[in-house]
């Protein structure tokens, strides 16, 4: 498998030429799976290369793009088109993006040869959690059943900064609106979560209900 990520980690010789020899950097973060190898290969040669932030801003272009256009997405997700089809197709993507890194470019190459742009909007979204690491980031998703006011998010962030939870990373907010929760909030913060909903604890109630009627008839 590791041969199939081996043009991303020594791309573009051409431009290397212009840096001086580095070792090859480390992810701050170590991601699996298929996407996660490939951004890890991409990150550790954008490094290299002192381009993280402009590969970043092309891949967060080029993932706006994608989720706009619904064709787009079902044109790389679809295995029957075929592969020349579908570098005439990126090679059309890439251009409405603009001038793009050569790594960028790259990236796109190696995916439809190995037949995976099926894991375009994976691949582009595990370089963006890499690159939220690499600046000390962390996300907090506060979920409530009507919109928070910035006060009460700043509220909310400003006692989970100080707790073990946000591990002195800086915390990235963002308010979602769901209404089935019913009231309360959803608290999650990296890769973990505190329940504090109102359908929760209904559920909870419920499921404790049931069980005692459960005992008391048995």
């Amino acid at each position: 498998m590791a041969s199939r990520f081996t043009r991303l980690t020594t791309a573009a010789p051409k431009l290397a030429r212009g840096y001086a020899a580095a070792a090859p950097a480390k992810p701050p973060v170590t991601l699996y799976g298929l996407d996660g190898r490939y951004a890890t290969a991409l990150y550790t040669a954008a490094a290299r290369q002192n381009a993280l932030e402009a590969v970043e801003k092309d891949l967060t272009q080029l993932q706006n793009s994608i989720s706009k256009d619904k064709a787009v997405r079902a044109f790389l997700e679809n295995p029957t088109v075929t592969g020349q089809a579908k570098a005439d197709g990126v090679s059309a993507l890439l251009a409405k993006a603009g001038k793009v890194n050569p790594l960028t470019k790259n990236l796109f190459e190696v995916l439809n040869q190995n037949s995976r742009l099926d894991q375009t909007t994976k691949v582009l979204s595990a370089y963006a959690e890499l690159m939220s690491a690499h600046r000390n980031e962390l996300s907090l998703t506060v979920t409530s059943a009507k919109e928070l006011d910035k006060s009460t998010l700043n509220k909310i962030a400003d006692s989970l900064q100080k707790s073990k939870l946000a591990e002195g990373k800086k915390l990235l907010v963002s308010n979602k609106v769901k209404a089935d929760i019913l009231g309360g909030i959803l608290v999650e913060i990296g890769d973990k979560s505190i329940d504090l909903t109102v359908s929760s604890k209904i559920a909870k109630l419920n499921k404790l209900v049931t069980g005692k009627y459960i005992i008391q008839n048995s």
